[in-house]
């Protein structure tokens, strides 16, 4: 055998020898990964993985790996791509792109870059995409396999290991809203009283349904000593757990001034709408209706601040108790403050609500609205007020029809006897 033939066998065994050395490299970086992935490694640990397979063993000069976060498609990592490219959103060609094709995009400033996608789909969607440059298409000789092939089997692995902490990531976002949840539902239920008066002077009965499960609803009932009661109903804007929390700092802030015996009106609104202020930044506010009965005096003094004015039955009669303020957390100073005082003379049934009930519409788009609420009052006024409420739920059941509740509904029903309690109450 002649030099030049020894040349060429050692030639070609070099290229052998480098080749397996290459390959060899790329399947511990794929073992790499894999193990990297079992130990749950940050995904963007696993991306730096991924790119350093591709430049340094693979040789891939040019490359972009997307992935899906939340509505919008994300770069994740890439290389020899300018950062300005890759700013330009292709979220309206990747639609195209549902299996390994070729990239022809001459003209679009991040897109001209490639000359291949690899797209990765889980079931129906797509879960990530890569684009490589040129360079990654040489012919097999120089590999010795199909590069492309082991880039896609990368990036499926890489792929679905992002999707599966992401579904995981999920589960565990929707187990802590979940027991956020029943925690707000407890707090919900110690704000709400299980339990009203029903004596010789007064019967009180409550309706709460929230809209998720948790809402902004509120209503209770003191007795403030020296002979007086009070009763009252809220509204915080907005629904679920931030919602219920608000509401329970609210609460707080109400036990503590309503016992305050000699606090005028004007002083007793002001320093709940600053401590709602205080508490809300102003992101939120809260509507509010708050009666105060002297059972001796047969005084009824209320505040509404607003809040839908309830309505109030009394010797044949509805009457609207409207007077008060604007809500309560919108303002660093309440501008106006009026009260409403009524000497009754005879007993009174009073009906307190949130809007969810009279938000409510049935199949026809009509509304359960006032004039509803005051027929109904006027029909069923003689009942006690724990079989009033349920026939004003049988009422709004009916009404609604198929329609779902829009919002959270909270009733607070009560009567103050006068003149002696009824026989049948």
């Amino acid at each position: 055998m002649d030099t030049s033939q020894n040349i060429k066998l050692k030639t070609k065994e070099e290229i052998l020898e480098s080749k397996l050395t290459l390959q060899k490299l790329q399947f511990n970086r794929v073992l790499e990964i894999t193990q990297a992935i079992n130990n749950n490694i940050a995904i963007s640990d696993l991306f730096n993985l991924y790119k350093g397979l591709l430049t340094w063993e693979m040789r891939v000069k040019k490359f972009a790996l997307y992935t899906r976060q939340k509505e919008t498609w994300i770069c994740v990592t890439s290389a020899g791509i300018e950062a300005c490219d890759l700013e330009e959103n292709i979220e309206d060609y990747l639609p195209n792109y549902h299996r390994r094709q070729s990239v022809d995009e001459p003209n679009h400033p991040l897109l001209q870059h490639f000359s291949i996608v690899l797209p990765v789909y889980h079931k129906d969607y797509a879960i990530a995409y890569t684009f490589l440059g040129p360079d990654a298409l040489n012919d097999s000789e120089n590999h010795g396999y199909d590069p492309i092939t082991l880039i896609s089997a990368i990036t499926n692995i890489i792929a679905v290991a992002i999707e599966n902490k992401r579904l995981f990531k999920r589960q565990l976002d929707q187990e802590r809203l979940k027991r956020e949840m029943e925690l707000a539902v407890q707090v919900q239920n110690m704000l709400i009283p299980s339990e009203l008066p029903n004596n010789e002077q007064y019967e009180f009965a409550g309706i709460y349904q929230p809209h998720e499960g948790v809402g902004g609803d509120y209503y209770d009932f003191f007795e403030v000593g020296s002979g007086e009661v009070a009763f009252c109903i809220a509204d915080i804007s907005g629904k679920g757990i931030a919602a219920a929390l608000l509401m329970s700092n609210f609460q707080a802030n109400l036990q503590t001034l309503v016992h305050r015996k000699y606090l005028s009106v004007k002083k007793f609104t002001n320093r709940l709408n600053s401590l709602v202020l205080r508490t809300t930044k102003g992101d939120k506010f809260i509507t509010f209706f708050i009666a105060r009965y002297h059972v001796r005096k047969r005084r009824l003094r209320y505040l509404c601040a607003g809040h839908n004015p309830p309505f109030m039955y009394t010797q044949g009669k509805i009457q609207r108790l409207d007077k008060g303020c604007t809500i309560l957390g919108a303002f660093a100073k309440i501008p106006s403050i009026e009260f409403g005082e009524i000497f009754l003379e005879d007993d009174a049934l009073f009906l307190l609500y949130t809007d969810g009930l009279t938000d409510l519409q049935n199949d026809k788009d009509e509304y359960f609205n006032d004039t509803h609420v005051e027929q109904f009052m006027k029909k069923h006024n003689s009942l006690p007020v724990g079989e009033f409420n349920v026939k004003l739920m049988e009422e709004v059941n009916r009404f609604k029809g198929e329609r779902s509740f829009p919002d959270d509904i909270s009733v607070l029903t009560g009567r103050l006897f006068v003149n002696g309690k009824m026989e049948n109450a």
